[in-house]
């Protein structure tokens, strides 16, 4: 959803003070900051739309969050305030996610042991972390619940513990509330109507090529070449470490660190249900505790006849493989399991994300390598004060999350507001 004073602007038209790249919660951001601060501002997006990440998808049964859905930390995350100034509902009721309904497929008893063996494994995380920095290296190698974490980790940071800093996750883990509350209306709803009037919107303007040309910046697009005094790139790890944009040899150690940061997989499938049915509003399952591919599924959010599939890691990875379809016809799979053959009549498959294959993106958030866990604050410098790095991955302890991205964005603008402020026109 657009506001009305919101329009793409197709042609390049004037040289801006600030050029901001990229539309999602961290470019929304900074043009947030930036807003009647007397500089003119541009942002300029690949995609079709605003939100990046963050994308409510309108389906003909409801409005669905392709991308982020919740509002992590939510009790200091600044898009509940947002979010509510705006006139959008926040429910801050509690949620069924972890739980399993009556049971199926995960008894109380086996829930409790693999709580416990993923308690065990947090703590030695926080306490006494492994000298490799190796997430894995903290697991119990006798646990038989190993298949459960790493699935987790595929929810969590989107890969096997194998390639998740320690220390990255620590860092996470300390500073979430663990207050998780939801935007009936769409998470991404929020965010793509937040962008401030006085802002001129590029979309579907990717970015070619980034030179310095004096002291101006030159970002070279398919509808022409933008010069402005600053700008503040929020483009992904995957991106700025990627070839599909030109970028200057005096940035490789920023598309070094980013490439340190590498985003990882995750998807949502999203499933119709049609007819008579088993399914509770507001359940959950997990589909196999012992596959590190499964998927964990919310059934009917706020009544609706949907089911979410979530896919981290492993499972992710099958579908960008495999397809959509094959994901789907799992899902299918593992939720007949669990409620008996007959669901399969009533569940129609309705629309699935493509994060990885989304070229302007390439995956879905971003988690530090092991040993890696500085790349964050190295991603973050500026660059001859000038150019301005934000976006999830330059946050070193709300990482992965869309106000993590926000207080990226409000960050760098703040520094590109130091920068050129004396020099004010």
């Amino acid at each position: 959803m657009m506001r009305d004073h919101i329009e793409s602007i197709p042609a390049m038209n004037s040289d801006p003070d600030i050029a901001i790249i990229g539309a999602g919660a961290a470019g929304i951001g900074a043009a947030r900051r930036l807003a009647g601060g007397g500089f003119s501002v541009s942002i300029l997006e690949a995609l079709p739309r605003l939100g990046g990440r963050a994308w409510t998808y309108e389906t003909p049964v409801a409005a669905v969050d392709l991308g982020c859905g919740w509002l992590h930390s939510a009790d200091r995350n600044p898009w509940t305030r947002i979010a509510e100034e705006k006139g959008f509902v926040v429910d801050r009721g509690p949620t069924a996610w972890g739980e399993q309904f009556r049971d199926l497929g995960f008894p109380k008893a086996e829930r409790e042991a693999a709580g416990r063996a993923f308690a065990r494994w947090s703590e030695r995380i926080s306490t006494t972390p492994p000298v490799s920095d190796r997430a894995s290296d903290a697991l119990d190698p006798d646990s038989p619940w190993i298949a459960y974490l790493q699935a987790l980790s595929g929810y969590i940071s989107g890969d096997e513990l194998e390639h998740i800093s320690a220390m990255d996750y620590a860092a996470y883990n300390m500073a979430s509330t663990g207050c998780n509350w939801r935007v009936p209306t769409g998470y991404g709803t929020v965010i793509s109507s937040s962008l401030p009037a006085g802002i001129k919107l590029h979309l579907a303007t990717a970015i070619e090529a980034l030179t310095f040309e004096g002291r101006r910046i030159a970002l070279r697009t398919s509808s022409g070449t933008l010069r402005p005094r600053a700008a503040i790139c929020t483009v992904s790890t995957n991106v700025l470490a990627g070839d599909s944009t030109i970028w200057p040899s005096v940035l490789d150690p920023w598309r070094d660190a980013a490439a340190r940061l590498p985003l990882g997989s995750n998807e949502k499938l999203f499933l119709e249900i049609v007819g008579d049915s088993p399914f509770a509003p507001e359940s959950y399952v997990i589909g196999d505790a012992h596959d590190p591919a499964t998927g964990a599924y919310y059934i009917r959010p706020f009544g609706s006849q949907v089911i979410e599939c979530f896919l981290g890691g492993a499972g992710a990875r099958a579908i960008a493989a495999d397809g959509s379809d094959a994901g789907f016809a799992r899902a299918i799979d593992q939720l007949a399991e669990l409620f008996g053959s007959s669901v399969r009549r009533c569940l129609h498959p309705l629309v699935a994300s493509d994060w990885s294959g989304t070229p302007s993106i390439g995956g879905a958030y971003s988690h530090a390598l092991p040993g890696q866990v500085d790349a964050r604050s190295a991603l973050a410098r500026p660059f001859d004060d000038r150019l301005f790095f934000a976006g999830e991955a330059t946050h070193t302890t709300d990482f992965s999350t869309a106000h993590g991205a926000y207080e990226s964005g409000v960050r760098a603008a703040e520094q590109a507001i130091a920068a050129l402020a004396p020099n004010l026109r």
